[in-house]
């Protein structure tokens, strides 16, 4: 009796430890336990100036190495250097911050952050200037700025004494890390500094750690308001299916392999083809229609959406965002990138009601030309979620609930009386991720390129019937990253010619490290011209590879404000 329950207390003993050995490795190397949205984004508190900054390494099998430090005094940025990806050690950089107004003269405020292996005041000289590296005193007794100390991971900070930092906009106020040789950064008044930091151990799997730095309080980002132009015309273009991860990626389905005589690089590939089309096409807007982070190569989310923000903030454009099935698989849940990509300029992506299911249930107005109050275009946007909740009954993907059809019924009903007051035409137009139950009818009449069998939901929520009956004219999706058509849904009656109803479109994958493995298929991007004039859409794809040059697929698929059949070749 004594040996069995012996045995069976080891048992428990031993059991205990798998899972406590379990839980650590979920938590550290996979990443699958969400941290709070505090823990991702630098704090931006008014009136707070970094005194110091430091890093620290640990090893879980060497106990004299320590991660953590007094929290009453530094405060953490919870990213760890190495990602999760290694398996006994881990790094942190930690700031220590006071409020403009607690500043005593003896103070020290941070005006400069940089990371390399030299002490900076070599760069000029080749010499070490006195007392560097320990922050030497000038004559009066106040901290001369040109000399720099050095912090652990090759960080060096450069201070002065300053009672006060409310008048020097060049004292930093916020530190961060983002992650790959690749990254960059998109918030205004941001800037990566130097090297990535000297981590010992990391591996080249490893994407680099880098330091960014804000100078000065947080600014506002821009938000500019979407206008039709002078000529009656407003183009958008879709981006969808980005899946860009931390540091370059890797290219999946890659054709033709050898990019330009270079290895192929997923994200620099994607991102080439995104500024190439952007550049040709002069769009007036970009919509992101989910799947923009792949989630299971991107431990740092935050470093996969700078990427694609920083490109269409260099070239002036407005876009929204929606999400795909991938993209909260990494870092970050939904909400928390959304209140990332809210704070960023040129971004007019919005949460939507708390009260509605998902994240990214939201409308955005275009404008009439000139100084004119009156919407010409309103652009619809759902969050179509991820898996399906009912796997025994439907199988595959999420749909569209309930909660988000009544708002966007009631939004659209609202909105009527005032689309009313245009001159021309309103059009009415949406996007979502995952495909509607309609997209798989072969029976509708479709142009471009069906490769693969639609994964839209089994399940049928109605959304393709509530977007007929509030007069919505054109839906495009993404997700099925090798379908490319426009098919049109039909009312069918005896003895009649078939009406029109909606155009559902797919914009094609546009990311390379997503999968695109079907029958030769190049990645494309999809283009939306509004011809206002004419209450005219039409539709073209670029292509990656190929016919690069060439619209594919031209067609009209809107006419004075309906949808109309597809014209015979």
């Amino acid at each position: 009796m004594t040996r069995r329950i012996v045995r069976t207390l080891g048992q428990v003993a031993t059991a205990t430890v798998v899972t406590l050995v379990v839980l650590f490795f979920l938590d550290r190397n996979f990443r699958v336990l969400p941290n709070a949205l505090h823990e991702y984004l630098p704090t931006h508190h008014a009136g707070l100036v970094i005194t110091d900054i430091t890093a620290t390494q640990c090893s879980s099998i060497n106990p004299f190495t320590k991660c953590d430090l007094d929290p009453e005094i530094w405060h953490r940025i919870d990213k760890d250097l190495y990602l999760g990806k290694t398996m006994f050690s881990s790094a942190y950089v930690y700031v220590r911050r006071k409020r403009e107004e607690d500043l005593t003269p003896q103070d020290r405020v941070v005006m400069d952050v940089t990371v390399g292996r030299i002490d900076p005041s070599k760069a000029d000289t080749g010499k070490p200037t006195t007392n560097s590296g320990k922050g030497g005193v000038g004559r009066h007794g106040h901290q001369e700025e040109e000399h720099w100390e050095s912090r652990p991971l090759g960080i060096w900070i450069r201070r002065s004494n300053r009672r006060t930092a409310s008048d020097d906009k060049n004292a930093v106020t916020a530190v961060d890390v983002l992650f790959g040789d690749d990254a960059v950064e998109a918030r205004e008044g941001w800037e990566i500094r130097g090297t990535p930091l000297l981590l010992a151990g990391s591996g080249s799997s490893n994407p680099a750690a880098q330091i960014t730095i804000r100078r000065g309080p947080p600014r506002e980002p821009f938000r500019p308001q979407p206008r039709i132009n002078e000529n009656g015309k407003f183009k958008i273009v879709q981006l969808a299916d980005l899946h860009l991860s931390t540091g370059t990626g890797n290219c999946r389905d890659a054709l033709p392999k050898d990019w330009n005589g270079r290895k192929c690089e997923a994200d620099p590939r994607t991102l080439e083809f995104v500024t190439r089309v952007l550049e040709d096409e002069k769009p007036d807007f970009v919509v992101l229609s989910g799947d923009q982070v792949n989630g299971d190569t991107a431990p740092d989310v935050q470093s996969a959406i700078f990427k694609y923000a920083q490109l269409l903030i260099k070239h002036k454009l407005p876009y929204v965002t929606i999400f795909g099935n991938h993209d909260d698989e990494g870092s970050l849940p939904r909400s928390a990138q959304m209140a990332l990509v809210e704070s960023l300029s040129y971004s007019l992506s919005k949460a939507g009601p708390e009260d509605v299911d998902g994240v990214g249930n939201y409308y955005i107005e275009v404008l009439a030309g000139g100084n004119s109050a009156h919407s010409a275009i309103t652009i619809y946007l759902l969050d179509t979620h991820a898996y399906s909740p009912d796997e025994k009954h439907y199988p595959g993907y999420d749909w569209l609930k309930p909660s988000q059809i009544e708002w966007f019924r009631e939004t659209s009903q609202g909105l009527k009386k005032k689309h009313k007051e245009y001159t021309h035409h309103h059009m009415d137009v949406a996007f979502i991720h995952i495909p509607l139950f309609e997209y798989r009818l072969p029976e509708n009449p479709w142009v471009g390129t069906w490769m693969e069998a639609p994964t839209a939901p089994m399940f049928n929520s109605g959304f393709h019937d509530a977007l007929v009956e509030q007069g919505v004219v054109m839906v495009s999706a993404g997700h099925d990253h090798v379908n490319e058509y426009c098919m049109l849904s039909q009312e069918v009656a005896e003895d009649k010619p078939p009406v029109p109803k909606l155009w559902m479109c797919y914009a094609g994958g546009a990311g390379f490290g997503g999968y695109a493995g079907y029958e030769g298929f190049h990645r494309k991007i999809r283009v939306f011209d509004f011809d206002m004039n004419q209450a005219r859409i039409s539709t073209w794809k670029r292509t990656e590879f190929g016919e690069i040059d060439k619209r594919l697929d031209e067609q009209i698929i809107v006419d004075g404000g309906r949808p109309i059949a597809p014209m015979e070749e």
